[in-house]
């Protein structure tokens, strides 16, 4: 029983650190006087909405739903923006959803964080519909070399329609998994087991790939240490 309870501690300490979370970014028109007031229900609800889906279907390796963060207020402006990216340094946030039903101001409420997967949920729908906004945050992600995954509903939504659509739901619950996958590996290791087999040159690690594209480290072990293993068994 020790040696089992050993083994399993060994096993859970092999990821290190927390599992990564998905931010929810609700964006907003930030003018006063009754625009923005009018929009601040429909905005929040699409948040919640996307978090809710995200954490019915999606779970953590360990079989925990995956986490969400949504900030107390829309992101109307570049203080709003900072004030959730600040937050999302804190909960362990590691890819973000961008979500709104009308224009917004592109480059003061886009997600500005040069390493976390990003998507935008423009709603498509019959009032200030959100595709003019979709169109030029991803217009401005290009240029600023911040790739972002664009999302938009097939069909034409009533404003007041809370619903997440079911090609829209495919889209978000698609880019978190592989926005997942990125956030997991980042400052991970890769255990390189032996060297090149057969002098095959696809056994041979891409050291530069991991480091620079995946962000993370590489480990290189001898086959010996399977056979250690075995002999002590660990």
């Amino acid at each position: 029983m020790q040696e089992a309870a050993t083994r399993s501690e060994r096993g859970a300490s092999r990821y290190v650190g927390g599992w990564p979370k998905i931010g929810i970014r609700p964006a907003i028109d930030g003018r006063r006087r009754g625009i923005r007031e009018s929009l601040e229900d429909q905005t929040m609800g699409m948040a919640r909405a996307t978090a809710e889906l995200i954490s019915a279907n999606l779970r953590y390796p360990d079989g925990r739903p995956a986490e969400c963060v949504v900030p107390a207020s829309c992101i109307g402006g570049v203080v709003e923006a900072a004030q959730a990216a600040d937050l999302f340094k804190r909960e362990g946030v590691g890819l973000s959803i961008t979500v709104t039903p009308c224009w917004c101001y592109g480059s003061e409420t886009m997600d500005m964080d040069p390493l976390s997967p990003k998507a935008v949920w423009g709603f498509n729908g019959t009032e200030r519909p959100g595709a003019v906004y979709l169109a030029a945050v991803l217009a401005a992600h290009a240029q600023k070399g911040l790739p972002a995954f664009g999302i938009y509903g097939h069909d034409v939504q009533d404003a007041g329609d809370a619903t997440v659509p079911p090609d829209v739901a495919e889209k978000l619950l698609r880019f978190t998994r592989a926005g997942l996958a990125v956030a997991l590996m980042r400052g991970k290791s890769y255990l390189s087991l032996g060297g090149t087999s057969m002098g095959i040159a696809g056994s041979i690690v891409d050291q530069n790939f991991f480091e620079r594209y995946l962000g993370m480290r590489i480990e290189a072990v001898d086959m010996s240490e399977i056979t250690r293993r075995i002999e002590e068994r660990i």
